[in-house]
């Protein structure tokens, strides 16, 4: 005899673990109404993606930007979001939600993480400043110290010792996959588990969708709205974003009318190397390219003629690399640059900032983090050594030895940009160079950046080559929403009882981002429409 469907009453449902999920339920817990959280994943997995991030948050006019002299205002930063977005004109939720981000960051987010018991590194990073334009005009980057995993550690804690904690539930390994409607308003869900497919339903007059992006673990999906300024699709891509980001809440969400903004923006990576050790097929690892790193396509030819540099401007990075002939790339360096300067977008790898060991951090920045590079090396099948570039060569070769290096223009590139910095400052003509110098000039880049190092110094070896592929990561686009996160319908209606936050919404508006992004505004957009979502379902709009 089987057992009965299990079946849940609550007040809201919110659907997905999140960071937009475990936000707006912290927010709630004050309403003294009843939730329930749903979740694909197992409990261990609590915070999706932003637990495994860097925990980078955009925020603007902070005390930590005041301390700094950094000149930034709302006003400063809405200019370079404008910039960057391109805003069509009748993104009128897109412009309004990135206009209340620039308004509201250092008190919806970073004051908000703060009071949570997060403490930010006290220098703000200066990541996307512009390739071909200006995109950062200033320092925004807030990095919490211990990462997104301490970020959703405090998010968890403040739950749990909440004086209302008791009106709120989990149910882990739950896909929630039809949204229910009675009388035009919201009524609950249904859905299988994740493991048995036993069929389960919830009901609630109040829905929160919070279950991540449209596409972007789903490489299929991916394909399939790619963005067509591209030009063509990678033959092979790599998955960096959370595997249960497939668009499944966006198609339960359409079936009842909601409206879905821009499948085709999407936010991809252009330095992933397979995730090493991983079981996942095609689970990506997103590395910093280091700026002093020459970027060569397949053929070992540098990329140019603008050449290509990390932490410029990440759209433009992977518009360019799509243009070539193969779905990989790689970057040129030696021991010395990967030591200062390699680093990875996630907190696995980043072990003195996800563990808050503060000493071993600083010890990392005065000589270089020799236990990332080494555990690179050692664990990634990428990542290519040798004493001299004519056995580099041979082994990227090795390799792949169906696309031909062009063994002359590999050497003739490194040794003419080795040639300037041999010349000095005063002569550089290489733009990868005279931004490295204009990089350096900021304190909080000094240390992180190698002092103009040649690629072929005796004293820096061995060299390396690692070889990189596009990796996904963020769907720019999703389910359109108001202000108060209401999901709005065809007609730019609210769908009575239905709000979305986080990256389901877009990050609010159906597409806060528009066409670009700077850097740091995907968590803290998680963060400002969750807010907005709680708000509104208490005040019971």
């Amino acid at each position: 005899m089987f057992a009965p469907a299990p079946s849940y009453q609550t007040d809201v449902i919110i659907i997905g673990g999140g960071i937009a999920g475990l936000v707006t339920a912290l927010k709630l817990l004050d309403s003294g109404l009843s939730l329930l959280i749903l979740d694909r994943d197992r409990e261990e997995k609590m915070g999706g993606l932003a637990k495994e991030s860097f925990g980078g948050i955009c925020a603007v006019d902070t005390p930590l930007q005041k301390r700094m002299g950094i000149p930034d205002t709302p006003e400063i930063a809405w200019e370079d979001w404008k910039r960057v977005a391109r805003f069509r004109r009748e993104e009128k939720w897109s412009r309004a939600w990135a206009k209340r981000y620039v308004e509201h960051s250092e008190r919806d987010i970073y004051s908000f993480l703060t009071e949570l018991g997060i403490r930010f590194l006290p220098v703000v990073n200066w990541p996307e400043r512009g390739m071909l334009h200006t995109a950062n005009s200033l320092p925004r980057w807030h990095i919490a110290w211990g990462t997104g995993y301490r970020i959703i550690e405090c998010l968890i804690k403040a739950l749990d010792t909440h004086p209302h904690r008791r009106n709120l539930r989990f149910r882990f390994g739950h896909r929630v996959e039809n949204l229910l409607m009675h009388d035009g308003q919201i009524a609950g869900c249904t859905g299988h588990m994740e493991t048995t497919s036993r069929p389960f339903e919830a009901h609630a007059d109040r829905i929160v969708l919070a279950a991540g992006g449209l596409c972007g673990g789903n490489l299929s999906r991916v394909r399939q709205h790619w963005p067509s300024h591209l030009h063509t699709i990678p033959s092979r891509l790599l998955n960096g974003s959370h595997r249960f980001a497939d668009g499944r809440i966006h198609d339960a969400a359409t079936a009842v009318g909601a409206r879905l903004d821009h499948p085709d923006r999407q936010w991809h990576y252009a330095a992933g190397i397979p995730y090493p050790k991983s079981l996942v097929e095609n689970q990506g690892l997103s590395l910093v390219p280091p700026r002093s790193a020459l970027w060569l396509n397949a053929k070992g030819e540098r990329i140019g003629p603008l050449p290509l540099m990390g932490y410029t401007d990440t759209a433009y990075l992977v518009e360019r690399l799509c243009r070539e002939e193969e779905p990989f790339s790689w970057l040129l360096l030696n021991r010395k640059i990967a030591l200062r300067e390699l680093a990875v977008s996630g907190c696995d790898y980043m072990t003195a900032f996800r563990y808050r060991k503060f000493f071993r951090m600083i010890r990392e920045l005065l000589f270089g983090n020799r236990e990332l590079t080494d555990r690179l090396i050692r664990e990634s099948d990428e990542i290519i050594t040798a004493p001299t570039l004519t056995e580099l060569g041979r082994k990227m070769q090795q390799k792949v030895p169906e696309v031909p290096i062009h063994m002359k223009a590999m050497e003739n590139s490194v040794r003419a940009y080795d040639r300037q910095i041999e010349w000095g400052p005063s002569f550089f003509t290489d733009d990868q160079l005279r931004r490295i110098a204009i990089t350096r000039k900021y304190r909080g880049d000094r240390m992180r950046t190698c002092r103009f190092q040649q690629i072929l110094d005796p004293a820096a070896g061995p060299l390396m080559a690692i070889r990189t592929f596009i990796l996904t990561r963020k769907s720019l686009g999703g389910i359109r929403t108001d202000l108060n996160s209401r999901v709005l319908d065809m007609h730019d209606k609210p769908i009575p009882g239905l709000f979305a936050a986080g990256e389901t919404a877009g990050f609010g508006g159906g597409n806060m981002h528009g066409r670009g992004a700077l850097e740091g505004t995907f968590l803290g957009g998680a963060i400002l429409t969750a807010h907005h979502a709680a708000q509104s379902i208490a005040k019971g709009e």
